[in-house]
């Protein structure tokens, strides 16, 4: 730790695939002007389109805008519940990725590289900062219960990093969230003293290779991985059981409504962890491929709202809540996605992939609410200042304590760091 923290935990919410910024935040009227028009930014520049989007006509957003909060902040009607609370959100508005291809945008935005390999930013703050609770893991993710995101475990990875710091993947639809932490029902012959006889002839072959592999670090990583299972047998029932949550709790997340009822159970467990002790939660909506996500190519009439309503009403419950017990003032929350989509149509009302400009929030711990950075184009085509994800990573260390120009390992050679060679923290949004 390099400075006084502002915040000490993070709660990330990624929605995976592209969310479209001039149908959810970034109102674009212009659009609305030059609706079944060619698109042209009348300047000379090409404009290209990543899959296929012939004629490049201008599609408007058909979702209704309005302005909300003290802040005045435009936000589209497929957001009522974040609408209320915009007030308490710091918006980038001007996000860019340096690709338009869903694995190397999703990399871009965990990781800082577009390239495989490299630690992500959940395992960098666990390595920077440690456990602050010896019976949990620092860093847990919960996925869509659809599937894994684009790039599958990729996205959680520690890298060249200590194996310890990866992410933990919990799965919180299924009856065991998680995996292999108990033995099976039908394994009668697991008991006490099988246990034990196991841990003595694992403990000697453990002696035994550590004494034929000095230095290495796999060994010492995965008894700490086993020894961490051993803690998490006694600590895990106790945070899935939501006997506790009020029925006002779970009805400000949504728990009781088809829709939500997902995402919501995920946003209570995140903040139940939290409260426990865990430093990073990363919470996805949307699994890969090519429907039932944010990546809406086909009709973002239909296709977007289908995503809005299962996490606005549990986003803006988790905001709520966390202000309520008096944790956001000390807790990040960080919504964001890997690039945003076109402002001209693809087929008859989808939006193609768009790397030139889209939008992060941030909430709680250190963030000026009701505030911006940046802006797009009049089109939602290409962003101004080009804040970039190692911009966002630069802010997000800094608040927790963390200058990340220091935050270094050597590896083949070369110091990295989760910010490469770049980033500025963005200081306008810190209050």
């Amino acid at each position: 730790m390099n400075h006084a923290p502002k915040a000490k935990r993070v709660i990330q919410l990624f929605m995976n695939g592209g969310v479209s910024q001039m149908d959810t935040f970034d109102h674009k009227p212009v659009l609305a002007n030059l609706n079944g028009q060619k698109f042209d930014p009348g300047d000379g520049r090409l404009v290209e389109s990543v899959t296929n989007s012939p004629g490049f006509k201008v599609l408007k957003s058909p979702f209704a805008f309005r302005r909300h909060g003290e802040c005045g902040r435009w936000v589209s009607e497929v957001l009522p519940h974040m609408a209320s609370v915009v007030d308490d959100l710091a918006f980038l508005m001007s996000m860019n990725s340096p690709t338009n291809v869903h694995g190397l945008g999703s990399y871009m935005q965990t990781t800082g590289f577009t390239l495989p390999g490299f630690p992500c930013m959940g395992a960098w703050i666990s390595y920077a900062l440690g456990q602050i609770n010896q019976n949990l893991p620092e860093f847990i993710v919960m996925p869509d219960p659809k599937g894994l995101p684009y790039n599958n475990l990729g996205n959680f990875t520690s890298g060249f990093l200590p194996a310890r710091h990866q992410g933990t993947v919990i799965n919180a639809s299924d009856s065991r969230p998680v995996r292999y932490l108990f033995p099976p029902a039908e394994a009668r012959h697991i008991n006490a003293a099988s246990e034990q006889a196991s841990r003595n002839i694992l403990s000697a072959l453990n002696e035994n290779h550590a004494s034929r592999t000095p230095g290495g670090t796999w060994l010492e990583d995965r008894i700490q991985s086993l020894e961490m299972a051993a803690r998490m047998q006694l600590s895990v029932p106790e945070l899935f059981d939501m006997k506790g949550e009020s029925q006002a709790v779970k009805s400000l997340y949504g728990m009781n409504e088809k829709n939500t009822e997902d995402f919501a159970k995920r946003c209570i467990l995140g903040r139940r962890m939290l409260e426990r002790g865990v430093r990073f939660v990363q919470i996805w909506s949307g699994a890969g491929g090519p429907s039932k996500n944010w990546d809406n190519h086909a009709n973002i009439h239909t296709e977007l709202p289908y995503m809005t309503r299962q996490v606005d009403k549990p986003i803006a419950g988790l905001i709520k809540d966390l202000k309520a017990r008096g944790m956001l003032e000390d807790t990040l929350v960080i919504w964001t996605t890997e690039f945003g989509r076109m402002p001209f149509s693809q087929g008859q009302a989808g939006r193609d992939h768009n790397g030139g400009t889209f939008v992060t929030w941030f909430a709680g711990g250190g963030i000026k609410g009701g505030t911006s950075f940046g802006q797009s184009d009049r089109w939602g085509w290409k962003s101004d200042k080009g804040t970039t994800s190692h911009d966002m990573h630069a802010t997000i260390l800094d608040l927790l304590g963390v200058n990340h120009e220091k935050l270094t390992v050597r590896h083949n050679g070369i110091d990295r760091r989760l910010t490469d060679v770049h980033g500025q923290v963005i200081r306008d949004i810190i209050a």
